[in-house]
């Protein structure tokens, strides 16, 4: 009797990382991808045309991965790529500075097995600095509180607490709410998590599904006014609330003084 092939039993999981210029950090993704050892992965990396040791490290594992490394319009654009020359019914992105917690596939998969009216989910994510050191605990356990006890899409609008690298959802969320935004380069999830939010609830997985780092080079870190600025030209653009929108602004400018206070290293 033939045997039923192992893949079949998961649904296929399609990974992407847009990369540039990370060669730092980037085989610490692949590799924490890879041990995942997830059965039905489909691992994409979009590459903007590095120009330091990330090809070579991309070159080493081009049996195990798909890259292309070609000039890109930005991260926005690469994701969208991405998930164009894809086919996994379920999909998320990597940055090529984070990396993923142990089993956190197999969470993801298991949890969209069981709950298949949710369309999106969302886990928890450690911080953690460029030696790989957790840091920001406490930013942590806030964003926490409110996956767990105040996980509403209002309360989404003033306080982004959701982490990208630990966000999954249903390749069919694409067909009705389309592609990231190709004119953001910084907070396009936060666009995109609205956009999905105003159609589908949000599913919750309690438990730690990547790690999000934070250095000096990082977009976020380097130049957080401009992304600060950001997330309030797009939280316009979606509602017009006043009072949201001035919670927002305090919020993010006591969130700036505080990262001023505990700069990444």
């Amino acid at each position: 009797m033939t045997q039923k092939n192992p893949r079949n039993k998961f649904p296929r999981i399609t990974l992407i990382t847009p990369s540039f210029n990370q060669g730092t950090f980037i085989e610490k993704t692949i590799q924490s991808v890879l041990s995942q050892k997830y059965p039905n992965l489909e691992y994409i990396i979009l590459d903007g045309g590095s120009q330091d040791e990330t090809l070579q490290i991309l070159q080493k594992y081009k049996r195990k991965i798909r890259y292309v490394s070609k000039k890109d319009s930005g991260q926005s654009n690469a994701i969208n790529q991405g998930i164009r020359n894809t086919s996994g019914k379920i999909i998320g992105y990597l940055n090529s500075d984070d990396y993923l917690e142990k089993d956190a596939l197999y969470n993801i998969a298991v949890f969209f097995m069981k709950e298949k009216h949710i369309m999106w989910v969302t886990g928890k994510c450690h911080i953690v600095d460029s030696t790989g050191q957790e840091v920001r605990k406490l930013i942590t356990v806030y964003k926490n509180s409110f996956l767990k006890f105040f996980r509403h899409r209002w309360a989404f609008y003033i306080v982004q607490y959701i982490s990208q690298p630990a966000t999954f959802w249903r390749r069919s969320i694409v067909d009705k709410i389309g592609l990231f935004d190709e004119n953001l380069h910084y907070d396009m999830d936060f666009d995109y998590w609205i956009r999905i939010w105003k159609k589908y609830p949000l599913g919750f997985l309690d438990t730690y599904l990547a790690s999000y780092r934070v250095h000096p080079f990082s977009k976020a870190v380097s130049s957080p006014e401009t992304q600060f600025q950001t997330s309030s030209k797009i939280l316009e653009k979606h509602i017009h609330s006043r009072l949201i929108l001035f919670l927002h602004m305090i919020h993010d400018m006591l969130a700036l003084r505080l990262y001023r206070l505990f700069p990444a290293k």
